[in-house]
């Protein structure tokens, strides 16, 4: 079996998340998401949520494309989670270009899918702020 992981804060989920989560599961037989907590997401990544941690798993679980939902807690993760999960490939989007070509030192794929770009969470809100 083959086994994928992306990473991801997945706040107002959206059609372009969803495109990533599809290009991410066809690399492989199972996809794995880090999904940011909200104490990540408020120390390490300065965001604030619209939902929280257990709201935004719910919407992952219930994608067809996503196999089990993990808590992304800290930046360092990523090799202990590739280890710990059998991972044969990374898939982040293209907005973090070459930020995890080390992680091919530990034996994984890594693969950096283009973003959709019409859609973004940060443009919904400026969106629904400019109304």
């Amino acid at each position: 079996m083959k086994r994928v992981i992306t990473y991801g804060t997945f706040d107002l989920l959206h059609y372009g998340h969803i495109n990533l989560l599809k290009r991410a599961k066809s690399l492989g037989d199972y996809l794995i998401v880090g999904l940011s907590t909200d104490e990540f997401n408020d120390k390490e990544k300065n965001k604030e949520c619209y939902f929280d941690y257990e709201n935004r798993k719910s919407l992952l679980d219930a994608v067809r494309y996503v196999d089990l939902v993990i808590p992304e807690e800290n930046w360092e993760q990523k090799i202990s989670d590739i280890q710990k999960y059998n991972v044969d490939v990374f898939v982040i989007g293209d907005d973090w270009k070459g930020k995890f070509d080390y992680l091919k030192d530990f034996g994984v794929e890594v693969v950096y899918l283009p973003r959709t770009k019409e859609i973004s969470t940060s443009k919904i809100k400026d969106d629904l702020n400019r109304r």
